[in-house]
């Protein structure tokens, strides 16, 4: 009976949910604009935290930004799936590229949405995802089918993109879509300085000379 009246607690008829990403402003925002649909009940900014707090808070889902510095989030899945295989984990990330979707969900996603997303739309995806189902962003779905399908023991990988970290890709994304450092900087919330060092980063890694080729670069790979 005991059991039963801390159950009903823990539980107060709303979806329980954790929120893990290294921006403490983009985390408040989505505390605040899910407060009406979702009791937040804890929120992580690196791995080894959002491990432990995880485990202390008991969340039915947890929201997983893809990169963080400190690793990612398939180590954060990892980790809390071994020693609590109820969690159900939904990837809510700037990257829609399909080495980062694919690998979340080989890891045990059950879902992946891009930081486009809107409020009610993200609510709706939690309460999916909190039922058993599964839920990509329209733009997703087709390619994650598509790879499986062709390759599904296979991890996609590119060496001339495993030369490159995960920040470094992400601005690479931005940038062959058009967006000037500026917008960049917003979009993944650091200085337009630390946008231009990774641009510089990436040109020399890949040995080329200005956004023009790495635009075609990325579009090749369907980065775009």
């Amino acid at each position: 009976m005991s059991e039963q009246v801390e159950q009903a607690d823990v539980h107060d008829g709303r979806l329980r949910v954790f929120l893990v990403d290294d921006h403490a402003m983009f985390r408040a925002g989505v505390r605040a604009e899910l407060g009406a649909h979702v009791e937040v009940v804890g929120e992580a900014s690196s791995v080894a935290e959002a491990v432990a707090r995880i485990a202390a808070a008991r969340p039915d889902v947890v929201l997983l930004d893809v990169h963080m510095p400190d690793g990612g989030g398939r180590a954060v899945l990892e980790a809390v799936r071994r020693s609590h295989p109820q969690v159900r984990f939904l990837a809510l990330s700037v990257s829609d590229a399909a080495e980062d979707v694919i690998g979340l969900i080989r890891a045990g996603a059950r879902g992946y949405v891009t930081k486009t997303i809107s409020p009610d739309e993200l609510a709706a995806a939690i309460r999916r995802v909190a039922d058993g189902d599964a839920v990509f962003s329209p733009r997703l779905a087709g390619f994650v089918l598509d790879a499986f399908a062709a390759r599904p023991d296979t991890p996609v990988a590119d060496p001339e993109l495993d030369q490159l970290t995960n920040r470094e890709r992400e601005v690479l994304r931005l940038l062959a879509r058009g967006y000037a450092y500026k917008e960049i900087a917003k979009e993944l919330y650091i200085s337009i300085k630390t946008v231009e060092t990774h641009v510089s980063n990436v040109l020399r890694k890949l040995q080329m000379s200005n956004r023009y080729e790495l635009s075609r670069w990325a579009a090749d790979r369907r980065l775009v």
